[in-house]
């Protein structure tokens, strides 16, 4: 599977996540959050630049409790709380957010 911008394709697994964490780039990223019907604001980008953060210094892409846990240690106990990151990706955050991040489906999710 795959989807194209500006001339440049995105190879994706069946579930939509990008093959290639290199290909990622703000464009894939809006791109990625309207195939899941997000509409992209500052609190989405503030979760998505922390999971690539997350991401690049632990190699893993966490689970909802580790990344529960992890957002309200770096930014808060008003946003470090399931409610508020559900808000954001209802289907679930650490699987939407990492899929828009450009990162693996997170050990865990079903």
């Amino acid at each position: 599977m795959s989807f194209e911008i500006d001339g440049k394709t995105y190879e994706t697994d069946e579930e939509g996540y990008l093959l290639n964490l290199a290909d990622w780039n703000i464009d894939a990223a809006n791109h990625l959050a309207a195939e899941e019907k997000i509409e992209m604001a500052d609190n989405h980008w503030e979760v998505i630049n922390f999971l690539r953060e997350y991401y690049n210094e632990y190699q893993i892409a966490p689970a909802v409790r580790v990344l529960t846990k992890a957002i309200g240690k770096q930014f808060g106990e008003e946003k470090g709380n399931s409610k508020y990151l559900y808000e954001l990706f209802p289907y679930g955050p650490s699987k939407q957010a990492c899929k828009i991040a450009g990162l693996p489906k997170p050990t865990g999710c079903i």
